[in-house]
């Protein structure tokens, strides 16, 4: 009881720490036309490629949960990964849109060998996996992904968009933290 209940608060809250950062991904999308580049990309290399790490961690998390959803078999890991489609689809959005403003898109690809290997799995065995694989350490891969970028990007809006995603990446980690706990302590 005392695991769904922390669940459904750090949901709750989780829910509102991403529709804010819709809105930092919104606003920083919607500078005016002229600050759109007229040719080419006005991001930097390293910026460019936080946004093509950060796409394909949002692309293979969205992935692995939709097959969570079929495949897991523990009520909170299935909880834990609808939560993880409706974050990441939002973060993922919101990046292309900003990105796009700059001249930039990228086809956001997943994982296909760490999706592949999770769609093998069912059950309890899939449970371990998920949470161990996407839950913990794609997580902890994505908090210092968010912070790398927070301390040295050299784009502004991204910098900050980054930095205001950084919380709630790090619960989405505290949260899959949790869930490893409850999973190794019912086994």
């Amino acid at each position: 009881m005392k695991l769904r209940y922390s669940l459904q608060v750090m949901t709750t809250a989780l829910g509102l720490g991403v529709a804010s950062i819709g809105a930092v991904y919104a606003q920083a999308s919607d500078a005016p036309a002229s600050d759109a580049p007229v040719g080419g990309t006005h991001l930097s290399p390293a910026d460019q490629q936080f946004v093509q790490d950060a796409s394909q961690a949002d692309a293979t998390e969205i992935a692995a949960s939709r097959i969570a959803l079929k495949n897991a078999s523990d009520p909170h890991v299935k909880k834990f990964a609808q939560q993880m489609i409706v974050d990441h689809t939002r973060l993922s959005h919101g990046m292309a849109a900003l990105v796009a403003k700059k001249g930039f898109t990228t086809t956001p690809s997943a994982d296909a060998a760490l999706v592949g290997k999770l769609q093998t799995l069912k059950g309890s065995a899939f449970d371990q996996a998920y949470v161990e694989q996407i839950g913990l350490e794609a997580h902890q891969r994505a908090v210092d992904l968010f912070q790398q970028e927070a301390q040295s990007g050299t784009d502004s809006q991204l910098k900050a968009a980054a930095a205001h995603a950084l919380p709630t990446i790090k619960h989405h980690l505290a949260m899959a933290q949790q869930l490893a706990g409850a999973l190794k302590g019912s086994s």
